[in-house]
Parts: C-alpha cells; sequence; structure tokens
C-alpha cells in the first residue's frame, strides 16, 4: 500500500530496481569459486600467526617465560606488546583496548603474544606453550554483579519523558519483575582472518575479512606508526559478519600487520573457532528491572526500566549498543511518561560489540515481555493489548526520544497479517488442543517490529563510490560497503544499471578498497545498500547527464529528453546501442568515469539530553509464531511461522525476502538455543560448535511463509526501498512469546511463566516447574 500523501510512481517498462534477480555471486558461491580471504594465493614467503591467550579472567602478568615457544617446531618470531611500534589500541571509539595485553589481563581468551611460524599448524601449537605466572584479582562475570560493584565502562545514561512517578502511582493497575536476556555469538562461518602483505616505501596491504575497511586502515596504522596512506584495507566478501567483524577485526588486522612489519615479510592469521569464540565479544546480554503502570483496558500509563548490560573489559561499541537499546524500549508503542535508564557493566570477559540489531532487539523485548505479562493479568490476548498500545495520531506519534513517527503503518500491516494467518481461528483451535493434551502444550503470538534506521552517530551515515564505464560499454562500481552475503553488491550494481539504462550483466563490483573510496563507514545499522546505493546511483547519474549531453549534441534535441533502456539511448528520434553511444563519447573526450557521494540529511542527535533526530525512517514488521511445548521434557518445535515485513519499494525482492529468512532464524536461536555460558573460573565454555547450538535445518518450521508488506518509504531513500538487515531479527520475539503461552497454558493462563531467554529446554522445564508451584493446591 502506499502512504497517505506518498506521490506513486509510474510504471516504466524496463527496470533493473525491484526485480528479483539472483546474488551477484551466488553461482560461484555454489560452484566453491567464491574468494574469501583464506582463499586468496599466498605470496611467495608467507608466514603464519597464532595468538597466546590468558588462562585468567583478572590478572597481573608477573612472569611471561616463553622460551618454550620460541623454540618450538618452525617458530620463526615472538612478538609482545614491546614489539609494537606505534599505539597498542584497538579500541573502535574509546582508547581502552589494548592489542596485546600490557602486565594486566582482563578475560580469559585475551591475547598477551603473537607467535609466526612457517605453518598455521606450528604456530597454533607454539601458542601454547607459554607459560604465565599470575597475579590473580578478583573478577566481575555478570551485569548483576557490575551494577552490585558500580562497576561500569561508560556513564550509565537515562532517557525520561513526562511524570514516570506521577503516573506510576496513579495507575489503577501495575507490574513489576525482572527479565534476563542472554548474549549470541556471531558464528559467522568464515571466522575472523587477516593477511598483511609488506609493500614498498613503508606500505601495507591488509587483506582482512572486515565490515569496516577504514576503522581498520586507521587501527593499522596507528599500530605501526605510520600514515594512512601507507596502509591499503582490501575486502572482496566475507563469508558473514553479523557485526562480529565491524570492530572485532581490528585485533586480527593489528596482529598480523605488527608481525609483518617486524619481520618484513607476509603474515596471515587466521582464528581457530575455539579461539576466534575465545577472543571476540559477542552480542550483549541484558538484565532488566521494570515497573510499568496500566488501565483496565491496558493501556500503559507509566513505564520504567533499568537496563544493565555485559559490555566486557572494555567500552568497544557498547555505548551506542546501549543507546539503541533506550532508543528501541517503545518498539511500537506510544509512551506518555517513561524513565529508561541503561549501563555498560564492565565485566571480566570478552570486550561485547555489535550484533545484527546492535541492540534494538535488546531494547525492545523488554516492552514486549511488559506486554504479554499485563495481557495475561487482564485475561486478555496480549495482540489487543499490543494494538491497544500502538503509535497514532494527535499527539501519540511522538517518540520519548522526541521523533515524530510519520511512517507508521503497523496498524495495516498487522491488521493484514492478523487475517491471512487466521490468527484468530488458530488461537481457538489452539486452546481446544491445550484443553484435551495434559503434556503437549501449544502456544501462539503475534509480534511488532518498528525499528530506526540509521547510524547512532550522525557524520557516519555517509558513503562514497566509483563508477567506470569502459569503452566496450561494461561498467566497474566500487563503493565503501562490504559484501558479507546480504547482497549489497548485487543491489548497488542494480542501481547502476538502472541509472544507466543497462541490464545487469554490464555491471560488475569490484573489492571494497580504501585505496579507491576513502573514509567509508561501517557496513553496518542497515545502511549498507541505502548509503552505497545512493552514492552509486550519484556517480552513474553524472556518467548518464555527461553521455545525454554528448548525444543531444550529435543527434539534436534536449539532454533532458534523453533516454537511456534497455541497454539503448533514445535521443530525437535516434536509436543508439549504449557501448556504441560510449565509443564515440570516448573518442570525443567525454569523462566516462565518476565518483559519487551521498549524506543521509536531516539526522541529528543530543547524547546529554538523549533527544533528535537519530533516524532516517522505521522499518515495520510482524511475525506470527505457532510452537508445540513437551512439558515434560522441555523440548519444543516450531509448527508454523507467518512473517509479514516492510521493505518499502523492495530494490531486489528475492534478496530481501532471504534477508527475512535468515534473520528470523539467527533471532530464533538467540532466544532458545545459543546459550553462552561461562564457568567460575571466568572462562567460556560454549565456545565451538559441540556446545553452543545455533539453529540447524531440522529447527526451521515446515510451514514458514513470508512476504513483504506493499509499501513505499516516505523518505527519499534508494528508489523508496527500506532496510533489510537488522530489523526482521526482532520477528522471532513471537517465538519466544509462542513458548511462554504454550507454558502458561499449564495454569490457565493465570500464571506469568518466569521464563528468560534463551529458552533452552532447561530453562522451559524452569517455569513450568515455577508455573505448576504457582497453582492452587500445589504442594
Amino acid at each position: 500500500m502506499n502512504h497517505p500523501g506518498t506521490p506513486v510512481l509510474k510504471a516504466v517498462p524496463w527496470a533493473q530496481v525491484g526485480k528479483p534477480l539472483p546474488h551477484e555471486s551466488a553461482r560461484l558461491h555454489v560452484l566453491g569459486q567464491a574468494t574469501y580471504t583464506d582463499d586468496i594465493p599466498e605470496v611467495q614467503g608467507t608466514l603464519h600467526a597464532a595468538l597466546g591467550l590468558s588462562s585468567k579472567p583478572h590478572a597481573k602478568i608477573v612472569v611471561l617465560d616463553l622460551a618454550a615457544v620460541r623454540a618450538s617446531a618452525g617458530v620463526v618470531a615472538v612478538l609482545t606488546v614491546d614489539d609494537i611500534p606505534g599505539t597498542n589500541d584497538c579500541g573502535p571509539i574509546i582508547h581502552d583496548d589494548p592489542i596485546l595485553a600490557d602486565a594486566l589481563v582482563m578475560y580469559v581468551g585475551q591475547p598477551i603474544f603473537i607467535v609466526v611460524a612457517d605453518t598455521h599448524d606450528n604456530a597454533r601449537r607454539a601458542a601454547r606453550l607459554g607459560a604465565v605466572t599470575y597475579d590473580e584479582l578478583p573478577a566481575i562475570l555478570t551485569p548483576q554483579a557490575a551494577k552490585a560493584a558500580n562497576s561500569y565502562v561508560l556513564p550509565p545514561m537515562r532517557l525520561a519523558r513526562g511524570d514516570y512517578q506521577g503516573a506510576f502511582e496513579r495507575a489503577p493497575r501495575k507490574v513489576e519483575g525482572q527479565l534476563y536476556v542472554g548474549g549470541q555469538e556471531q558464528f559467522y562461518l568464515e571466522g575472523q582472518i587477516s593477511y598483511a602483505i609488506p609493500k614498498e616505501d613503508s606500505g601495507m596491504l591488509v587483506l582482512c575479512s572486515t565490515q569496516h575497511p577504514s576503522e581498520m586502515q586507521h587501527v593499522v596504522a596507528h599500530a605501526l606508526g605510520r600514515h594512512s596512506h601507507h596502509i591499503v584495507v582490501e575486502c572482496r566478501r566475507m563469508g558473514g559478519g553479523f557485526g562480529g567483524k565491524e570492530s572485532q577485526s581490528a585485533l586480527w588486522a593489528a596482529a598480523s600487520a605488527i608481525a609483518a612489519a617486524h619481520l618484513k615479510r607476509p603474515v596471515k592469521l587466521r582464528a581457530d573457532r575455539d579461539d576466534d569464540m575465545l577472543v571476540t565479544g559477542k552480542r550483549h546480554c541484558f538484565h532488566y528491572e521494570y515497573a510499568v503502570g496500566y488501565d483496565d483496558e491496558g493501556k500503559i500509563l507509566a513505564a520504567k526500566v533499568d537496563m544493565v548490560t555485559r559490555a566486557g573489559y572494555s567500552a568497544d561499541l557498547s555505548g551506542p549498543v546501549a543507546t539503541r537499546a533506550v532508543c528501541h524500549f517503545d518498539n511500537t508503542y506510544y509512551l506518555s511518561d517513561v524513565d529508561i535508564r541503561a549501563a555498560c557493566g564492565k565485566t571480566n570477559t570478552q570486550s561485547n560489540t555489535a550484533f545484527r540489531g546492535f541492540g534494538g532487539p535488546q531494547g525492545a523485548i523488554a516492552i514486549e515481555y511488559i506486554i504479554d505479562e499485563i495481557a495475561r493479568a487482564l485475561g486478555r490476548d496480549a495482540l489487543d493489548i499490543r494494538r491497544l498500545n500502538f503509535y497514532g495520531a494527535g499527539g501519540t506519534d511522538v517518540t520519548p526520544y522526541g521523533q515524530v513517527v510519520v511512517d507508521n503503518v503497523i496498524h495495516e500491516l498487522v491488521a493484514e497479517l492478523e487475517q491471512s494467518s487466521d490468527y484468530r481461528a488458530r488461537r481457538d483451535a489452539i486452546a481446544r488442543f491445550n484443553r484435551d493434551s495434559p503434556v503437549l502444550k501449544r502456544g501462539l503470538a503475534l509480534t511488532p517490529v518498528k525499528f530506526g534506521i540509521a547510524f547512532n552517530v550522525t557524520h557516519l551515515n555517509q558513503a562514497g563510490a566509483l563508477v567506470h564505464v569502459y569503452v566496450d560499454g561494461s561498467i566497474l562500481v566500487n563503493h565503501g560497503g562490504t559484501e558479507m552475503g546480504q547482497g549489497i553488491n548485487t543491489k548497488v550494481m542494480q542501481v547502476v544499471a538502472h541509472e544507466l539504462g543497462v541490464d545487469l550483466a554490464h555491471v560488475r563490483a569490484s573489492a571494497t578498497d580504501t585505496s579507491k573510496v576513502a573514509n567509508t563507514s561501517a557496513t553496518a545499522a542497515s545502511t549498507g545498500a541505502d548509503l552505497n546505493g545512493k552514492a552509486a546511483q550519484d556517480a552513474a547519474r553524472q556518467i548518464r547527464e555527461r553521455l545525454a549531453a554528448y548525444a543531444a549534441r550529435q543527434y539534436g534535441g534536449a539532454a533532458a529528453l534523453v533516454r537511456f533502456s534497455n541497454n539503448t539511448v533514445f535521443a530525437n528520434g535516434h536509436e543508439v546501442a549504449f557501448c556504441d553511444l560510449v565509443q564515440k563519447a570516448y573518442l570525443a573526450r567525454v569523462q566516462l568515469w565518476s565518483d559519487g557521494f551521498y549524506a543521509t540529511p536531516g539526522l541529528h542527535w543530543d547524547p546529554k539530553t538523549m533527544s533528535g533526530h537519530p533516524f532516517s525512517y522505521y522499518a515495520y514488521g510482524a511475525a506470527v509464531a505457532e510452537v508445540v511445548v513437551d512439558t515434560l521434557t522441555g523440548e519444543w518445535k516450531l509448527a508454523r511461522a507467518d512473517v509479514l515485513y516492510d521493505a518499502g519499494q523492495s530494490l531486489n525482492p528475492a534478496i530481501d525476502i532471504g534477508q527475512v529468512e535468515g534473520a528470523f532464524i539467527q533471532g530464533m536461536g538467540w532466544l532458545t538455543t545459543e546459550e553462552l555460558w561461562w564457568n567460575p573460573g571466568g572462562k567460556l565454555m560454549t565456545h565451538a560448535p559441540s556446545t553452543y547450538k545455533i539453529p540447524g535445518v531440522s529447527d526451521c518450521p515446515e510451514d514458514f511463509r513470508v512476504r513483504l508488506f506493499e509499501n513505499r518509504n516516505v523518505e527519499d531513500s534508494i528508489h523508496r526501498s527500506k532496510a533489510v538487515g537488522e530489523p526482521p531479527l526482532l520477528l522471532p520475539f513471537s517465538v519466544f512469546f509462542a513458548i511462554r503461552d504454550a507454558i502458561s497454558a499449564l495454569g490457565g493462563h493465570r500464571v506469568d511463566p518466569p521464563l528468560n531467554a534463551p529458552a533452552t529446554s532447561e530453562e522451559i522445564l524452569r517455569a513450568v516447574a515455577a508455573v505448576e508451584a504457582a497453582l492452587p493446591g500445589a504442594a
């Protein structure tokens, strides 16, 4: 549907955007010919590195004995903090994140030294031989412990509107409680890897699996004590990132470059999966304390939440993550009087970082949990309570941070999904099933999503691109975004092809390279296609206008009337093949390449007042999940999922639907099976596929219905599309609350199951026991 007041695009007979074209590397993926960093042929003389890791969560290094490491087979060099020529830091914002530990270790798995050997295996074996004597210090491992100790990596933040305390005291009904939601490992298929190759005159080429080549360039330059122009970082593609390669790839890039610079030989650092999971940060876990007042209908009158995260030992991106959590606590609901607090707990664990959603899922799940409890207290369907509290008009369209919601389609979207999923009929059928089934219980939930699109930090909302048109009419595009399987290159290529009136086969995207497009932002915050698509469109438009002006000079007529379509240029009654016009323009010395730039307009944010206009627009969605839970074993199965997602005027429906499907399953894993567990000694014990359980094919619902909502972005995004990277990860809230609904059926929906996330089988059984213990007549 079109938003009221939005101009309708007239249908065009030819287009390269909006088509469900295959991923530009799909054939290479299937054939195993797609080149990742570890597939790049090694330069002669290449050495291999591994990291020596701490075995203590918090301790002073008293003695570091590396004699056995140096004597190990194949070892060429062993480097410590004293061998770093520049700055020993890889923190993205605050400089509190050392590349190598310097006299103090702050978590189990922190790198202390670098081993360089002739082979990967020899380097790994040698890294285990370091003998370290520690003077152990007290360790803080949980967010709750961090809060109790007043241990934070940043000052706590607060967003308040209205008179929460007064509204809460006046509210006829109240709900108070606590919730814990665990973190999540990114579990990209391709692990962290960096390959540093020394070049002439202090140059360094770093081939790195990273979402942020420019940041890697800065970190390496600082670590080596060189200028940015000495460093080139290149990334053709990643085998997944999910935020785990935004800032966390810096350690690996810096370590490989330090070793390469020291030895003047190429050095590859490829992380083993166990080491990768022990060293790198993950999605932040959150602990919540909440108090909400509401009326007899379920309308929220006052809401307070106090969130504390497990930030880890350093700040990393915890500040922006917490900010986004604060700004997404409201989700799709108007909250008149609020007191929202967030603190980044400093713990002796991995420094947590970006993960798909970047705090948004952690913020929004709290209000959904609260609404679930309100509905149960009132004996009503949670969908009715959600709808009652949706953003509306007439003053109920302003977020707690002051941004007006001008593109709200959640009412129409949820109504469409409710009808298409047969929600009401299925609710009745499930109630009948549960009455007759004492062990197996079914649950159903419909949850909505409103997700803001833009970087928290305004200046990051910019992008650049280069477009080259060659004499044969073929086109090469280079942009600042990075490809991690999400299809950004495909979408940018479609934009360029559309702008120049050629089909997609004419266009190719090259590797992201800091020597081509400088000062790029990370491919993150769901902005990749928005920003880089606009920049590439700008570059292609300039070339098209030059070609149009040339065609007008050659064939007469106005340049503004020249049309580019179907590989042909139409000018004043003449039809010329695009490649022929390009050849003629080259001979006439017309510039056939251009740079493009884009900066998202209208964004501003005041971190002191926690107010402003931080988002360009909102993406919306909703999902219905139906589960069956075995209340004796805690096992469960997702029987059916219905998803409706607002991708605006989709650039590529096939890619967007794939992204929604993947995000749904990944988010379901976060909330159900992917449990991070540290032992009392501070070691992450779930550090391999054998102990950390991501969803498998058998966990996907047999009945999985995913559709895109017909809409058009009211903002001037690239072809009025909307982002699809992060927002769909919130859709499987429906799975978590369907599980809670099934457990609640044990008590006739009169008892709130105290279910934390992830809802593992053990957690489900704890909730089942709590419900049964609360029933009348329970022993």
